[in-house]
């Protein structure tokens, strides 16, 4: 039987990617590209990173429907990470691939919010911050929906679709673990007291936000927080969770600092690509 590296064919392009030789000059910070290059990963990584968290209770879940309605969130959001990636590459104009900006990339050069890098810790833990994430990505596609860029509108409304329903079940699972058992509720709280100092980032607008948003390409992140806070008010209502109190929250994520977590999920997540770049079966 042959090893792996015989029956896999590294690519000499990939490999020059893999150490860092791009094709062509690195975007000039501040012009339309690089704030477009920049947002468009925002919202990739966002569900790439967030898509693997999810997929690594395949397997794993408490029950066997719960198993199949976590692997079936994570490739919805895998697959909204390929069309946002892609478009990313297409912007960058340096021949990078979806895969290529997924695999290659080392940690400092992801810019996905700090939230959807937590460890799962528990199932409770798992969906908490998918519903604190569903909340703000609803009413994020939407605005997105009527950005002044096409493409990213047209990937805005197939990614409402899956991220409509997304919502509805975890805001729907919060209640009931919430207004459970005396275990399930305090769990659900323990979760949502750890989470709630890394939503702020969410809303948190730095200079390309704010370039993106004056050209109509996409929101201002702060006024998606109204109605971020009105659906979080309401399902923690119902599911008898306290709202925690403070609106200190910690940052960088977007712009490129991450927790040690997000380095031990590329290790994993990236082995393959990185070992045998450009690899083909």
């Amino acid at each position: 039987m042959p090893s792996l590296p015989d029956i896999m064919t590294p690519d000499a392009e990939a490999l020059a990617r893999a150490a860092g030789k791009g094709k062509g000059a690195p975007l000039e910070a501040g012009s339309p590209e690089h704030d477009l290059f920049t947002g468009l990963t925002r919202l990739g990584d966002n569900t790439l990173i967030l898509g693997h968290r999810v997929s690594e209770w395949c397997g794993h879940a408490p029950v066997l429907e719960e198993d199949i309605a976590l692997a079936n969130m994570a490739l919805d959001l895998i697959g909204q990470t390929q069309l946002w990636l892609g478009l990313a590459g297409e912007v960058e104009g340096h021949g990078r691939s979806a895969d290529d900006l997924a695999f290659l990339r080392d940690a400092w050069h992801f810019h996905n919010v700090l939230l959807v890098e937590r460890p799962n810790r528990d199932f409770g833990h798992t969906l908490m911050r998918q519903f604190l994430f569903d909340a703000w990505h609803q009413p994020m596609l939407r605005a997105l929906e009527d950005s002044a860029d096409d493409r990213i509108a047209d990937i805005a409304r197939k990614a409402g679709k899956e991220v409509a329903y997304h919502l509805e079940r975890s805001a729907d699972l919060v209640i009931r673990l919430g207004d459970g058992t005396e275990e399930s509720h305090a769990r659900m709280q323990d979760a949502l007291d750890r989470l709630w100092p890394y939503v702020g980032e969410m809303f948190h607008a730095d200079e390309v936000d704010v370039r993106l948003a004056h050209e109509g390409v996409m929101p201002d992140p702060a006024g998606l927080r109204p109605t971020w806070d009105a659906t979080v008010d309401e399902i923690l209502a119902e599911s008898t969770l306290a709202r925690p109190e403070g609106d200190f929250f910690h940052k960088g994520g977007r712009q490129g600092r991450h927790t040690e977590h997000l380095g031990h999920l590329l290790a994993a997540m990236q082995w393959l690509q990185r070992a045998y770049p450009g690899a083909k079966w």
